[in-house]
């Protein structure tokens, strides 16, 4: 008896389980991360936390008691919205080193390759063959199927 898929399935619980680590170390960093931006004048600084929340607001200078409102709305606006974007880039940056791990984990059972090699799944898992000795145990399996025929309603 081969352990071609006794080996496949072991390969594939080793890798899924170093990927659930890599995910809880990077969840982990995401946590933790913090992005800031300052605006152009210097005036004024933003630092959010990694669902984008205002953790700190920190004026350099006292410029902004002079301004008029609209302008001190706007300054702290973009300030803000700066400080986002910069945290959606390290969130986006973060989870990209994850991108493959669902094709690789797909290789390990079935040998498909995507685009690469058409012809590859023929090296992974038959499925079907794995499956057989369960699809025998399923009531009436052993009987030859009915043929349904649905009538014609001629209304």
């Amino acid at each position: 008896m081969s352990y071609a898929f006794e080996d496949q399935l072991n390969q594939a619980l080793a890798d899924l389980a170093e990927q659930q680590a890599k995910l809880a170390e990077s969840t982990r960093k995401m946590q933790a991360m913090t992005a800031e931006a300052t605006s152009k004048d210097r005036m004024v600084t933003a630092k959010v936390g990694p669902q984008g929340e205002l953790l700190a607001l920190s004026f350099h200078t006292t410029g902004y008691q002079s301004m008029a409102p609209a302008e001190l709305s706007a300054l702290l606006k973009d300030v803000l919205n700066e400080a986002k974007a910069r945290m959606g880039e390290r969130i986006t940056a973060e989870m990209r080193t994850f991108e493959g791990v669902g094709q690789s984990l797909r290789m390990n059972f079935t040998g498909e390759r995507g685009d690469e090699d058409p012809f590859a799944a023929a090296a992974g898992l038959d499925l079907e063959t794995l499956l057989a000795p369960l699809t025998a145990m399923r009531p009436g399996a052993g009987r030859a199927a009915k043929s349904v025929r649905q009538e014609e309603f001629n209304g």
